[in-house]
Formats: C-alpha cells, sequence, structure tokens
C-alpha cells in the first residue's frame, strides 16, 4: 500500500475543515503545520456564539461577507490563543489566500503557503508574499480517497 504524502494529507485536512465552515458563499479550510506536525487548524466561520450565515444569511458588504472570519485568520488566532509559535510554521489552504489573510500570514512568520485551488488570487498579495520570501506553492488535492466536494450535496 501506498502512502499518502504529506502535502496531500495537510490538503486534505484543509478540505476536512471547510467542510464546517458556515458561510454559504465559499467553504474554506486552513491547516497550520510545523515540522510535519499540525499545530492549529481553521474554517471560515462566524465568531464563536455569533450568528452563522447558514442561519442568518450573508452579510455583504463591498461584494464580501463580513460575518466570517477567514479561515486562515481562524487558524493564526487559534494560534495566538493557545500560544503557540507560528515562526517558520507552513499553511496549508484550500484557496488562495485573500490579501487580508496574505498580510497576517506573513506577520506570523509563516514561511511556505500550499493551496489548491486559486481564488481571486490578488496580485498585491502575490507580490508581498514575494518580498516577505514566503514561498506559495499550488498543491492540488488529488487523492481519491474522499471527494470533498460532494460531502455535503
Amino acid at each position: 500500500m501506498k502512502r499518502i504524502s504529506w502535502d496531500q494529507y495537510f490538503m486534505a485536512q484543509s478540505h476536512l475543515l471547510a467542510l464546517r465552515s458556515t458561510c454559504t458563499r465559499l467553504t474554506v479550510g486552513a491547516t497550520i503545520v510545523r515540522d510535519k506536525r499540525i499545530i492549529a487548524g481553521g474554517y471560515n466561520g462566524s465568531i464563536a456564539g455569533g450568528d452563522h450565515c447558514i442561519d442568518k444569511g450573508c452579510y455583504v458588504i463591498d461584494n464580501h461577507c463580513v460575518r466570517t472570519i477567514h479561515a486562515e485568520m481562524n487558524a493564526l488566532l487559534q494560534c495566538a490563543k493557545f500560544g503557540v509559535p507560528t515562526a517558520d510554521a507552513e499553511i496549508y489552504v484550500t484557496h488562495f489566500p485573500c490579501l487580508q489573510c496574505c498580510k497576517a500570514i506573513i506577520q506570523a512568520g509563516i514561511k511556505t503557503v500550499y493551496y489548491a485551488e486559486d481564488y481571486k488570487n490578488h496580485p498585491h498579495a502575490i507580490e508581498l508574499f514575494d518580498q516577505a520570501n514566503v514561498e506559495v506553492e499550488k498543491v492540488e488535492l488529488t487523492e481519491p480517497f474522499i471527494d470533498f466536494r460532494k460531502v455535503n450535496q
């Protein structure tokens, strides 16, 4: 039996986290990894105890749902809340990070961003990642074990 690669394993974890998303516009998951160990995970959803898009609808301002916290930010905030350092870690995200998440990832000291799907890849985010020497690599989920896109259909 051939084992799943580390990249596929961590990306699958991010896709699994995305299944917990409460935003109806886009489901995103993020997994922060250091030394081949998962240190945090997040998905896009509302603040703890807040209204969820799946219950109240999306709250859209300037074409962005402001009811939710992005998956990357949730994972980074989980590290901050529990005192887990993110310097030199990697993050696996189901979609290319938005500009705000890009800046947070850089400030957190993440060294590599792996993403599965292009999504409004902002040119300035790409530029900022380059300036900060953050490696960015597209890693599509290719393992056929679970088709995450069909789980909730």
